[in-house]
């Protein structure tokens, strides 16, 4: 209670000026430092949202599964087909006409066949089915692969390893007249080494007695029945195809009837396809694959024979005979070399 007489309190005066003007500087500051935080927090939204989403990564693949593609390399276009293992084989004989089987059959759309001779189930195998499916031309789904090596025929791990790649692969054997096979062979060898021996002398063990060298090669791969008993230890009779090395060039169009009828193919290749060539002395296509000319097979093909001692030639049909009996009842088929 004031006393009586005291003056009176004095009111507050007016907040000096130079407090007034710094709290509002911070003021102002501080909306400052508030409108900055709000303008980097929106930067960073608009970044989020601006930002492409990461790959959700794949699922590993299931057990045995074939590893995905590499993402740098170019999915395969599907005309342009890709590489496989063959269906059908030629796997023989020699000189028995299956390079002709083959040129003949690559007219046909639906084959699509390998150019050389790969040798993969006698010389190359231990290379592997990789390096085999690599040397086969690209195929679409729907065409056959295939290939021939005429001594396969020959070989007696061939049937085995055929069978392991595929059990359900068609065979083709193009068969000849044994007697004229092995002059055909000798021929070609001579062409090659024009020092050798000559047929009769390789013929025999012992002229003499008649007894003939099966050791040598000429004669042993006209032994059609025994090789062929090798491969029916792994393929039944009627997955195997034999075409006729003389009805080939009498009538190609009638065998490669046949041979499209094994194959499972429509008969494209009829007689307008093939004509006479009387100088080498069998059919030529009129039209080879992807050419609009004849074509011939080469000068390989159709070289003249030398002439033979005729009792050397007796000799050899006389031999042959038996083993050609059981061929036509293992094959079921005549082939008239008798």
């Amino acid at each position: 209670m004031a006393r009586a007489g005291a003056p009176p309190a004095a009111s507050p005066g007016p907040e000096p000026w130079p407090r007034r003007a710094l709290r509002t500087l911070l003021l102002l500051l501080a909306s400052l430092l508030m409108s900055l935080y709000a303008s980097y927090c929106l930067a960073g939204a608009a970044r989020l949202l601006a930002r492409q989403p990461a790959p959700i990564p794949p699922a590993p693949p299931a057990e045995g599964a074939a590893p995905p593609r590499p993402p740098s390399a170019p999915p395969q276009p599907a005309a342009e087909g890709e590489p496989r293992l063959p269906q059908a084989l030629i796997v023989g004989v020699k000189k028995g006409g299956t390079r002709a089987l083959l040129e003949f059959l690559r007219v046909h759309p639906d084959v699509r066949a390998a150019g050389a001779e790969p040798h993969f189930f006698d010389r190359h195998y231990g290379r592997g089915l990789a390096w085999y499916r690599d040397l086969m031309p690209r195929t679409l789904d729907g065409q056959i692969t295939m290939e021939k090596t005429p001594s396969y025929f020959v070989t007696k791990e061939a049937p085995a390893r055929i069978s392991a790649m595929s059990k359900g692969t068609k065979l083709i054997v193009v068969v000849r007249d044994p007697v004229t096979r092995a002059i055909s062979d000798y021929t070609q060898t001579l062409s090659k080494k024009p020092d050798i021996p000559t047929f009769e002398n390789l013929t025999f063990k012992n002229r003499t007695t008649g007894l003939i060298d099966t050791t040598w090669s000429a004669i042993q791969i006209g032994i059609y029945a025994k090789h062929l008993e090798n491969w029916l230890l792994y393929f039944p009779i009627g997955q195997i195809l034999f075409v006729s090395g003389e009805r080939l060039i009498s009538d190609p169009a009638g065998e490669l009837g046949r041979v499209q009828d094994f194959l499972g193919l429509k008969r494209i290749i009829t007689d307008k396809h093939f004509y006479f060539n009387k100088t080498k002395g069998f059919p030529c296509l009129k039209k080879a694959e992807g050419s609009s000319k004849p074509h011939c097979l080469g000068k390989t093909k159709g070289r003249t024979h030398p002439n033979i001692d005729q009792k050397v030639v007796e000799r050899l049909r006389e031999f042959y005979r038996p083993f050609n009996m059981k061929f036509y009842q293992m094959t079921g088929q005549d082939f008239g070399w008798d």
